[in-house]
C-alpha cells in the first residue's frame, strides 16, 4: 500500500539532475557559475570530486595537490552549495553549479557579490590598494598583504579558502619574474583562465610529442 513503482527513486534523481542541467539551457550565466561550470565536465550541473580533481590535473596542478585540492574543495562547498528541496547522494560531495553563489566564503576580495555577480569596483580596489610595484599586477608579497588585508579574524575556513585559492593561482599564473597580472586576475572570476591554462597544457604535450 503506497509503495512507489520500481525505479521511481532513480526517476526523481534524474529529474532533480536534469533540472541542475537546465542551468546550461538559454540562461545566461553568473561569473561564478562560469567559473564553476569549467569544471563541470559533462554538463550536469553537478561537479562531482572525480570532476574536480580532473579539471584541475587540466589546469596543471600535480597529482598530490590535484588530490588535495578535491578534498579540500568538495568537502568545503558540497553542503553549503545544496539547492532547497534537493537531497545530495550521500558521501558524493556534488557542488551545484546553480547555487554555488551559496558557497561564496569570507574573508575574501567582495569581487562576486551575494549572488555571483562581477563587481567591477571591488576588482579595481585589489590593485588600487595592493600592487604597489606595478599598478596592473601583484607580487607574492603584495598578494600576501591582500589577503592579510581581508582576513576576518573569526572566519577560520572563509581564510584559508582565500589563502588555498590565491596561492594556487598565483603558482600556476605568474609570469618570469614572478607577477600575477591583472587581467589573468580578471579572467579568473568568469573562469575563462582555465580554459586558458587548460589550452596551454594541451599545446604543451604536443609540442612535446613533436620532439
Amino acid at each position: 500500500m503506497g509503495s512507489k513503482p520500481a525505479g521511481a527513486a532513480g526517476s526523481q534523481q534524474q529529474v532533480k539532475e536534469e533540472s541542475m542541467a537546465d542551468l546550461y539551457s538559454g540562461h545566461e550565466l553568473t561569473p561564478l557559475q562560469k567559473h564553476a561550470a569549467f569544471f563541470d565536465t559533462n554538463r550536469d550541473g553537478i561537479i562531482y570530486p572525480s570532476e574536480t580533481y580532473r579539471g584541475l590535473r587540466a589546469i596543471g596542478c600535480g597529482v598530490l595537490v590535484s588530490a588535495a585540492g578535491t578534498v579540500f574543495i568538495n568537502g568545503f562547498l558540497a553542503s553549503k552549495t545544496v539547492p532547497a528541496n534537493v537531497k545530495p547522494p550521500a558521501f558524493k560531495f556534488p557542488i551545484y553549479v546553480k547555487t554555488i553563489q551559496q558557497g561564496k566564503h569570507g574573508s575574501d576580495t567582495d569581487v562576486y557579490d551575494i549572488q555571483g555577480r562581477f563587481v567591477p569596483e571591488k576588482f579595481e580596489e585589489i590593485f588600487k590598494k595592493h600592487a604597489h610595484t606595478r599598478p596592473d599586477a601583484l607580487t607574492d608579497k603584495e598578494l600576501g598583504e591582500m589577503l592579510k588585508a581581508n582576513r576576518d579574524p573569526k572566519d577560520f575556513s572563509g581564510r584559508v579558502g582565500a589563502f588555498v585559492e590565491w596561492k594556487l593561482l598565483y603558482a600556476l599564473c605568474k609570469d618570469k619574474e614572478g607577477f600575477l597580472h591583472k587581467e589573468t586576475v580578471k579572467a579568473v572570476y568568469d573562469g575563462s583562465v582555465f580554459e586558458k591554462l587548460e589550452r596551454e597544457k594541451k599545446e604543451a604535450k604536443e609540442f612535446a610529442k613533436k620532439k
